[in-house]
């Protein structure tokens, strides 16, 4: 079977799109052995990102996304922001009422 160029370029986008969404998983839970089924081998994983840091691919990206950061979209861990105590939750029981809408027949 002969691949087409661009067909190969392709399957290695999806392949390293697939590796980078698996380490960043790997980065967010901290612990290369909990990986997913979904993610493959853990070991398969952790190879490819020492050929990442051993080729530099780490280094570029982080000097490319730290030259301009753009705060337009901001996303903040929710377990690690504190909420002051009075803030944990409302004062118990419903609040529900019925609604003045017609029921539909």
């Amino acid at each position: 079977m002969i691949l087409v160029p661009h067909l190969v370029v392709l399957i290695l986008e999806i392949v390293n799109r697939m590796m980078l969404n698996t380490m960043l998983w790997v980065a967010r839970s901290g612990a290369w052995r909990d990986l997913s089924e979904h993610y493959g081998s853990w070991k398969t994983v952790y190879t490819g990102f020492r050929r990442w840091q051993i080729a530099g691919i780490w280094d570029e990206t982080l000097k490319h996304v730290s030259v301009s950061p753009d705060f337009e979209h901001i996303m903040i861990d929710a377990t690690i922001v504190r909420v002051h105590q009075h803030g944990s939750g409302a004062i118990g029981g419903s609040n529900s009422r019925q609604s003045d809408a017609p029921e539909m027949e």
